[in-house]
């Protein structure tokens, strides 16, 4: 049996038209190189590498470790990986975009369900009701939960639907300058600034940098003008703050301006009033919360709503509900062409897909919550932070909460003298990931005294007895 293998596979290796020592992910021998050589009529290496230009060539020989067998690779990155500190081994109070929630076994489950088993893009809906269907649930999800006329079919992440967010505004007013609010992710003015300077055809003007106790909407009313697009605000904001967002919606649009929401934190939306009762015109925000774990920062499942007259410039794809030829109901791609993402220069947004087994995985986790479960997880979660916040301030003296309202995540001034860096630092050693240093937050600022801590329903009152004794010392 074993030697009719070889025959096999010779001619398989033929049929091919590449031999053995050339199969996929196998090292090529010295024979093989000098066949691609020759095939494209180089004579060497050097010679096929001499277009690269000698400034941006390598000067120094490369000091690589010795090649392992696939058993020491193992082991070695096991060894390291045992180093790392998992959420679930140590008290954790990071957040600042990406949270640390409860995600029930049965979602992992049913998205490996075969219903499922499509492509992200479903241009065929005839093999895709499964997936279509799912993408629908989760445009109407959304739509709710924002207070927005409709959604797309999700974004990548919070940052980038930011930036698309605010290239739509853009589109809708034929202006070209974004105000920024200073309590927005310091990652996703990044990401905008990029979008701008690749762009050509949008300035970015970011508010200065602000502490939690210090207000900021005067600042940006300000800066409205004729040219500006659109405002970009944040809530909770990247200190934890929130915001009734409607008076700042008043004079944006007295001034033909267009008010961006970002949401970072979508459980937050059980309790808060949504964006859209309170004048946003375009919502953003990210759904890893619900969609899925932490994965050292992604993938995650932004999302998208506007209200019905901007939805002809709103990026990405929209699932519509219709019937077939039976008069049963269906889904299909609705509202775009397909050219509309592959045609660069025509196209509302270049991005072409996204995470949709997130997206999917925050629809199955939504339904399975239901309206009441949703809005007692987001109780939970602001219960449980207003109980740490309370001990902090009956136990820690010198410690100050910053924050006059917030959700599930807060500020702290720590004593004078105090890094919240070297804090952060020296709490690994504890067990405890203590929160983000405010010069990470904000980086644009000086705030290396402030740190933001985040709770969640994952966190106990043995957490909370952690966090209380390292702010006591």
């Amino acid at each position: 049996m074993l030697s009719s293998l070889k025959p096999l596979a010779v001619s398989f290796g033929r049929l091919m038209n590449h031999s053995y020592d050339a199969l996929p992910y196998l090292s090529h021998s010295e024979a093989t190189r000098q066949q691609a050589l020759s095939t494209i009529e180089k004579d060497s290496i050097e010679t096929l590498l001499s277009v690269i230009p000698d400034e941006l060539r390598l000067k120094e020989k490369l000091e690589l470790p010795e090649s392992m067998s696939e058993l020491d690779v193992t082991r070695w990155f096991t060894d390291m990986s045992n180093k790392n500190i998992s959420a679930e081994q140590a008290s954790f109070f990071l957040g600042n975009g990406i949270y640390h929630h409860f995600i029930p076994s049965v979602v992992d489950h049913l998205i490996q369900r075969s219903e499922f088993l499509t492509a992200y893009t479903p241009y065929q809906p005839e093999v895709s009701q499964g997936t279509l269907q799912s993408i629908f649930e989760f445009q109407t999800m959304v739509a709710m939960i924002t207070g927005m006329d409709t959604a797309n079919a999700s974004m990548y992440d919070v940052h980038t639907a930011l930036a698309e967010a605010a290239l739509m505004a853009r589109r809708i007013t034929r202006k070209q300058k974004v105000v920024v609010a200073p309590t927005v992710h310091a990652n996703s003015i990044s990401v905008l600034e990029t979008y701008a300077n690749n762009d050509g055809r949008m300035a970015v003007d970011v508010v200065p940098a602000v502490g939690p106790e210090e207000d900021w909407v005067e600042a940006v009313i300000a800066e409205l003008d004729g040219i500006t697009s659109s405002v970009v605000v944040q809530n909770p904001d990247a200190w934890g703050n929130v915001r009734d967002l409607s008076y700042l919606a008043e004079k944006c649009h007295e001034n033909g301006t267009l008010l961006v929401v970002s949401v970072p934190e979508c459980v937050s939306l059980g309790v808060m009033q949504p964006p859209g009762a309170m004048g946003a015109d375009i919502v953003i925000g990210d759904g890893q919360s619900l969609a899925g774990p932490m994965a050292y920062g992604g993938p995650t499942v932004g999302f998208m709503a506007c209200r019905d007259k901007f939805i002809r410039q709103m990026p990405g794809r929209f699932i519509g509900e219709t019937v077939d030829a039976d008069g049963n109901r269906t889904y299909v791609i609705t509202l775009a062409t397909r050219e509309q993402h592959i045609r660069r220069e025509k196209a509302t947004s270049n991005i072409c897909t996204s995470a949709g087994i997130m997206s999917l995985g925050f629809s199955i986790h939504m339904a399975l919550l239901g309206e009441t479960g949703f809005k007692d997880l987001a109780m939970l979660n602001h219960d449980k932070a207003c109980t740490l916040v309370e001990r902090i301030d009956a136990e820690c003296p010198a410690v100050k909460v910053l924050n006059e309202s917030f959700f599930n995540e807060f500020t702290i001034r720590l004593p004078a003298g105090k890094s919240a860096k070297a804090l952060v630092e020296e709490a690994v050693s504890m067990g405890i990931l203590a929160g983000v240093p405010g010069s990470v937050v904000c980086p644009r600022g000086d705030f290396d005294d402030l740190l933001t801590i985040a709770v969640t329903e994952m966190n106990t009152d043995a957490d909370f007895d952690k966090m209380v004794a390292l702010l006591k010392m």
